[in-house]
């Protein structure tokens, strides 16, 4: 289906179940034992823009802590994504049950005549939100929260690490980009846009106008990195996006932050949205590791 097409689709209708019956949280409790002590609290953070900001808190009493907490924003091309999708809610899940607790966030959809910046300030507020209430959400201190996303996920992290390190505000302890989408012309990480093509016209979707295209908030990639916190970009070896991520973080290097690139072997984009995939444990296990080692 045509990008406008689905836009108008999903606008008109919502987005469509998903199809999988093994993929609620009761589901995966039962095929993945180790998160059975995870508990979860539905939230609702005032937004930047008239609407509550949905999220959901993750925390394990029983596990190890690891000092440090997460962010998490899924993906879904800025159209689509839920809460309980596997990117947001078994990631979280996994995350938590390793001693991580993660506020996972939804945002606004670029649906109709919602665009950049809108959702990137939901995420934004939802960040400021965690940090200012890190105690209570995680039992951890302001400084030991970090940000992270995949996909569009990734993006919207990146911007708002962007928006915080332009303003002057304090960015998060460490940022963590899975598949992320961070120039408008991903396969070929650079600015120029193929209005024809299906990301290009996913990239216009989300920025709302050509000038935007070029706005560093809207496409991290685009802008200075200095002041970036330490950050883990997982890329995935068949994935057609993987330049984005790739490019970013070299940016990233040149621009002396400190930040590590693994490339998940036999992946591709979205992997993380199917726990059944073998690949998708190791990734999981690789974020884990990277924030643990962030304390």
């Amino acid at each position: 289906m045509p990008i406008a097409d689905a836009v108008r689709w999903l606008a008109e209708h919502g987005e469509p179940a998903d199809p999988r019956t093994d993929i609620d949280t009761a589901s995966l409790k039962r095929r993945f034992p180790h998160l059975s002590s995870v508990e979860t609290a539905d939230i609702r953070i005032d937004g930047p823009h008239g609407r509550l900001v949905p999220a959901r808190l993750y925390r394990d009493a029983a596990a190890a802590a690891s000092g440090r907490a997460l962010v998490w924003v899924h993906g879904g091309a800025f159209i689509g994504g839920h809460l309980d999708m596997p990117e947001a809610n078994w990631v979280a899940l996994e995350l938590a049950a390793r001693g991580i607790p993660v506020l996972s966030v939804d945002y606004v959809k670029c649906l109709g005549d919602v665009h950049f910046p809108e959702p990137t300030d939901e995420v934004r507020t939802a960040w400021e939100h965690a940090r200012t209430h890190a105690g209570e959400l995680f039992g951890v201190d302001a400084g030991a929260v970090l940000l992270g996303g995949a996909s569009a996920g990734g993006n919207l992290t990146a911007g708002a690490v962007a928006q915080l390190q332009d303003a002057g505000e304090p960015v998060p302890a460490g940022l963590v980009l899975v598949y992320p989408v961070v120039h408008p012309n991903d396969p070929e990480a650079s600015a120029e846009v193929d209005p024809a093509s299906p990301h290009g016209q996913l990239a216009l979707n989300f920025a709302g106008s050509e000038e935007a295209l070029r706005d560093p908030h809207a496409f991290a990639a685009l802008g200075r990195v200095e002041g970036f916190p330490p950050t883990l970009v997982i890329v995935c070896e068949k994935d057609g996006l993987r330049p984005s991520g790739e490019a970013f973080a070299r940016q990233l290097e040149a621009g002396g932050i400190d930040v590590t690139l693994r490339t998940e072997s036999g992946a591709d984009h979205g992997h993380i949205n199917e726990p059944a995939d073998p690949t998708a444990f190791p990734t999981v296990e690789a974020i884990a590791e990277w924030i643990r080692a962030r304390a």
